[in-house]
Protein backbone atom coordinates (compact mmCIF):
# COMPACT_ATOMS: atom_id res chain seq x y z
CA UNK A 1 0.00 0.00 0.00
CA UNK A 2 3.07 2.41 0.83
CA UNK A 3 4.26 1.91 -2.79
CA UNK A 4 1.62 2.42 -4.68
CA UNK A 5 0.86 5.78 -2.11
CA UNK A 6 4.42 6.43 -3.20
CA UNK A 7 4.04 6.19 -6.72
CA UNK A 8 0.58 7.51 -6.40
CA UNK A 9 2.56 11.12 -5.01
CA UNK A 10 4.83 10.78 -7.72
CA UNK A 11 2.30 10.90 -10.50
CA UNK A 12 0.76 13.83 -9.16
CA UNK A 13 3.80 15.72 -8.62
CA UNK A 14 5.44 14.72 -12.21
CA UNK A 15 1.49 16.30 -13.50
CA UNK A 16 1.79 19.27 -11.67
CA UNK A 17 5.47 19.45 -13.00
CA UNK A 18 4.81 19.19 -16.43
CA UNK A 19 1.43 21.33 -15.72
CA UNK A 20 3.57 24.30 -14.84
CA UNK A 21 6.23 24.12 -17.34
CA UNK A 22 3.16 25.18 -19.98
CA UNK A 23 3.79 28.62 -20.14
CA UNK A 24 2.10 30.05 -22.38
CA UNK A 25 1.72 33.64 -21.50
CA UNK A 26 4.68 34.13 -19.18
CA UNK A 27 7.03 36.86 -20.06
CA UNK A 28 9.77 34.63 -19.25
CA UNK A 29 8.05 31.51 -20.20
CA UNK A 30 11.37 29.83 -21.54
CA UNK A 31 13.17 30.08 -18.30
CA UNK A 32 10.44 28.49 -16.56
CA UNK A 33 9.94 25.77 -19.28
CA UNK A 34 12.79 24.54 -18.29
CA UNK A 35 12.80 24.91 -14.53
CA UNK A 36 9.82 22.58 -14.28
CA UNK A 37 10.47 19.88 -17.50
CA UNK A 38 13.57 18.55 -15.22
CA UNK A 39 11.38 17.58 -11.64
CA UNK A 40 8.58 16.90 -14.31
CA UNK A 41 10.83 13.72 -15.89
CA UNK A 42 12.82 13.13 -12.62
CA UNK A 43 9.84 12.70 -10.44
CA UNK A 44 8.33 10.87 -13.71
CA UNK A 45 11.00 8.23 -13.24
CA UNK A 46 10.42 7.85 -9.93
CA UNK A 47 6.96 6.86 -10.36
CA UNK A 48 8.15 4.25 -12.35
CA UNK A 49 11.01 3.01 -10.06
CA UNK A 50 11.54 4.36 -6.71
CA UNK A 51 15.12 3.11 -6.74
CA UNK A 52 16.32 5.33 -10.16
CA UNK A 53 17.55 7.51 -7.23
CA UNK A 54 20.15 5.14 -6.58
CA UNK A 55 21.51 6.45 -10.31
CA UNK A 56 24.62 8.43 -10.53
CA UNK A 57 22.76 10.34 -13.63
CA UNK A 58 19.64 10.74 -11.79
CA UNK A 59 21.17 12.39 -8.55
CA UNK A 60 23.63 14.31 -10.38
CA UNK A 61 20.92 15.89 -12.25
CA UNK A 62 18.90 16.08 -9.13
CA UNK A 63 21.59 17.95 -7.34
CA UNK A 64 22.87 20.48 -9.75
CA UNK A 65 18.95 21.15 -10.54
CA UNK A 66 17.94 21.54 -6.49
CA UNK A 67 21.05 23.30 -5.69
CA UNK A 68 20.25 25.85 -8.39
CA UNK A 69 16.80 26.46 -7.04
CA UNK A 70 17.53 26.61 -3.88
CA UNK A 71 20.19 29.66 -4.83
CA UNK A 72 17.67 31.35 -6.98
CA UNK A 73 14.90 31.38 -3.87
CA UNK A 74 17.33 32.62 -1.83
CA UNK A 75 17.35 35.51 -4.11
CA UNK A 76 14.20 35.71 -4.38
CA UNK A 77 13.42 35.54 -0.88
CA UNK A 78 15.93 38.22 0.28
CA UNK A 79 14.07 40.68 -3.07
CA UNK A 80 11.10 39.55 -0.96
CA UNK A 81 12.21 40.67 2.30
CA UNK A 82 13.15 44.43 0.99
CA UNK A 83 10.23 44.90 -1.60
CA UNK A 84 7.45 42.78 -0.69
CA UNK A 85 4.08 45.30 -1.10
CA UNK A 86 1.38 42.60 -0.71
CA UNK A 87 0.95 39.09 0.27
CA UNK A 88 3.46 36.95 -1.15
CA UNK A 89 1.02 35.20 -3.66
CA UNK A 90 0.49 39.04 -5.08
CA UNK A 91 4.04 39.11 -6.15
CA UNK A 92 5.38 38.10 -9.22
CA UNK A 93 8.63 36.91 -7.30
CA UNK A 94 6.66 35.18 -4.39
CA UNK A 95 4.99 32.66 -6.89
CA UNK A 96 8.17 32.15 -8.11
CA UNK A 97 9.87 31.39 -4.65
CA UNK A 98 6.96 29.35 -4.20
CA UNK A 99 7.44 26.81 -7.33
CA UNK A 100 11.24 26.81 -6.51
CA UNK A 101 10.60 25.52 -3.10
CA UNK A 102 8.02 23.04 -3.90
CA UNK A 103 10.51 21.53 -6.32
CA UNK A 104 13.28 22.08 -4.06
CA UNK A 105 11.40 20.05 -1.00
CA UNK A 106 10.10 16.98 -3.50
CA UNK A 107 13.46 16.28 -4.91
CA UNK A 108 14.87 16.40 -1.85
CA UNK A 109 11.88 13.45 -0.74
CA UNK A 110 12.60 11.79 -3.75
CA UNK A 111 16.75 11.68 -3.04
CA UNK A 112 15.96 9.24 0.03
CA UNK A 113 14.15 7.01 -1.93
CA UNK A 114 17.07 4.80 -3.76
CA UNK A 115 17.62 3.14 -0.12
CA UNK A 116 13.88 2.45 0.90
CA UNK A 117 11.65 3.23 -1.53
CA UNK A 118 9.33 4.25 1.19
CA UNK A 119 11.40 5.34 3.77
CA UNK A 120 8.62 4.91 6.79
CA UNK A 121 5.51 6.51 7.20
CA UNK A 122 6.77 9.72 7.96
CA UNK A 123 8.82 10.46 4.54
CA UNK A 124 5.24 8.84 2.97
CA UNK A 125 3.08 11.26 4.66
CA UNK A 126 5.59 14.39 4.13
CA UNK A 127 5.58 13.13 0.45
CA UNK A 128 1.03 13.00 0.29
CA UNK A 129 1.06 16.62 2.09
CA UNK A 130 3.93 17.90 -0.45
CA UNK A 131 2.02 16.17 -3.35
CA UNK A 132 -1.44 17.60 -2.68
CA UNK A 133 -0.34 21.37 -1.39
CA UNK A 134 -0.18 22.23 -4.99
CA UNK A 135 -3.77 21.14 -5.81
CA UNK A 136 -5.49 22.46 -2.89
CA UNK A 137 -3.56 26.00 -3.48
CA UNK A 138 -5.14 26.15 -6.52
CA UNK A 139 -8.57 25.19 -5.84
CA UNK A 140 -8.31 27.95 -3.20
CA UNK A 141 -6.72 30.57 -5.49
CA UNK A 142 -9.66 29.17 -8.10
CA UNK A 143 -12.57 30.11 -5.18
CA UNK A 144 -11.23 33.17 -4.37
CA UNK A 145 -11.62 35.77 -7.23
CA UNK A 146 -10.76 38.77 -4.61
CA UNK A 147 -6.81 37.25 -4.69
CA UNK A 148 -6.81 36.92 -8.23
CA UNK A 149 -8.26 40.20 -9.12
CA UNK A 150 -4.73 41.96 -8.10
CA UNK A 151 -2.44 39.59 -10.39
CA UNK A 152 -0.73 40.46 -13.75
CA UNK A 153 -3.33 39.45 -16.70
CA UNK A 154 -0.55 36.74 -17.51
CA UNK A 155 -1.50 35.27 -14.03
CA UNK A 156 -5.22 35.68 -14.78
CA UNK A 157 -5.40 33.84 -17.55
CA UNK A 158 -4.18 30.56 -16.65
CA UNK A 159 -6.79 29.70 -14.18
Amino acid sequence: MARALWRGCNALMAAFFALAAVQVNDPDAELWVVVYTIPAVLTLLVGFNPLVTGNSVWRGVSAVHTFLCVAWAVGLAYHLLLHTQQSILHEEEGRELSGLVIITAWMSLCRSSSKNPVAGRIQLAIGIVIALFPLISWVYIYINKEMRSSWPTHCKTVI
